[in-house]
Parts: C-alpha cells; structure tokens; sequence
C-alpha cells in the first residue's frame, strides 16, 4: 500500500512539473512562397516581372509565325507541291532552333536576375524579420523551412504559418 502511494504521488509529481514547463510550438513556412509574395511588391521583381511577361510575349510571337508556317506545309503537302514543302520544312527547322535559343539565352538570364533577387540580403533579412513577427505572434519557439532540406516528414497544417507571413506582407 505505501508503495502504492509512493507511485500515485510520484506520477502527481511528474504531471505537475510537466504543467509548469512551458510547450514548445514549432512552425513550417514555405519560404519559397513567403519571397515570391514579398518580392512582387518591390520595385525590382516588378521590373524581372515586366521583363519576364516582355520575354513571354515573343515567345508566343514566334510560336505563332511557327504554328503559321507548319499550317503552309501542310496546305503545300496537300496540294504536293515538293519545292515548297522543302522550302517550308528548311524555314520551320530554322524557326524552331532560333526559339530554343531564344529561350535557352533569355531564361538563363531571367534565372540568374531571379537568383539575384532572392539572394539579396536585405530582402532576405526583411522577410526573416516578418516571420519572426508572425512566429513569435503565434507563439511559436522555431519555424523550419519546408524546402530546405529541413528533415520534416510530417506536420499539422496548423503549424504552417506561410499565409500568415503572406498577409502581412500584403498589409505592408
């Protein structure tokens, strides 16, 4: 029976320590999301946007006169005529090759241009100090990137505060 007691009081005494000690909550953000939300309100990523947008645009130019001219091959096919199926065929293969260079050159650039934007160390810090705010809001004690190699494997949506972050940049 004092055994017993001994127990029962040793357990009381664990869960009242337990109730003392303060939880810890953890949180997970996609900083990937949280950068591209912070970085189209800042004067740069609108000029990579336009850019970019500029950029898309003569692709789908070009694509088009692509698109016109495999519709003139195939007229020429049907209509067989051999000279201006090999004159179409030489044009299309042209076209087709100046636009993957076209692409190829111009999204090295929109990438190297992206990579500088999020590698900025002053837009970095200033979404840092958002998440903070918003963690420390939440009552949260550390937040875990989702993509960085992180070790997560499973978490509570509840402890994502990605959005949060988002809406207060948009506040801003």
């Amino acid at each position: 029976m004092k055994r017993l007691i001994m127990i029962i009081l040793f357990i009381g005494i664990i869960f009242s320590l337990s109730a003392q000690a303060p939880i810890t909550r953890f949180a997970v953000v996609d900083l990937n999301r949280v950068a591209a939300a912070f970085a189209d309100r800042s004067p740069d990523a609108q000029a990579f946007n336009e850019k970019r947008d500029k950029i898309q645009a003569e692709i789908d130019k070009q694509n088009k006169e692509l698109q016109e001219l495999n519709a003139r091959l195939e007229e020429a096919r049907v209509n067989e005529n051999p000279n201006q199926i090999k004159t179409l065929e030489n044009q299309i293969k042209s076209k087709t090759q100046a636009i993957e260079t076209y692409i190829k050159n111009n999204f090295a650039a929109l990438d190297k241009e992206r990579d500088r934007l999020l590698k900025n160390e002053a837009f970095m810090n200033q979404i840092l100090t958002l998440i903070r705010t918003v963690a420390e809001s939440e009552g949260c004690s550390m937040v875990f990137s989702k993509e960085e190699s992180s070790g997560i494997l499973w978490y509570s949506l509840s402890v994502d505060i990605t959005n949060k972050v988002i809406e207060r940049i948009r506040r801003r």
